[in-house]
């Protein structure tokens, strides 16, 4: 994950091209050199400083599960035992159906994203979780669509804004 020393590091090519990338993540090195005005080799060297920075996510977060046959998505609230934190993560990980897992403040200890067929298997992926050790509850929130996906594309354009500012 980037962090915010990360980030301040990033300059207007960077943005700009990391932008571009994001507008059009098929196009070759080539392609983006012309589209900004830079060399090849200019774009080459950003592009690997800046998988280096962890810039990058990875590729399946563009896979949708529901072309995997998973169409069902959910969000678990997680309530653990903290001492058991550490390896209630390695148990969790081995739950193919969980997507991502965070965790929280507040009143629940972790956030898991999870996919399933329909209820009854999110049924059994719920009593999947609630069987690692040290887990002590869960709450269980079925998603009725999604309203705003995942972007980065506003938080570019105002790095780009900053960078025209500061000149």
């Amino acid at each position: 994950m980037l962090t915010l020393r990360i980030m301040q590091a990033l300059d207007g090519t960077d943005t700009r091209l990391l932008s571009a990338m994001a507008k059009d993540p098929r196009g070759t090195v080539v392609a983006l050199a012309q589209k900004l005005g830079l060399s090849r080799n200019t774009v080459q060297a950003r592009m690997a400083q800046l998988e280096k920075k962890h810039a990058f996510l990875s590729f399946e977060r563009r896979i949708n599960p529901a072309a995997l046959g998973y169409p069902l998505m959910a969000f678990i609230s997680v309530h653990v035992q903290q001492q058991k934190l550490g390896q209630l993560a390695l148990d969790l990980a081995e739950i193919p159906e969980i997507l991502e897992g965070y965790g929280l403040t507040g009143s629940a200890d972790l956030l898991l994203r999870v996919v399933a067929l329909d209820a009854e298997d999110l049924f059994r992926i719920n009593g999947k979780i609630l069987a690692c050790d040290g887990v002590e509850r869960t709450d269980t929130a079925m998603s009725m669509g999604e309203l705003i996906p995942f972007r980065v594309q506003p938080l570019l354009n105002r790095n780009t804004k900053k960078a025209l500012r500061t000149g």
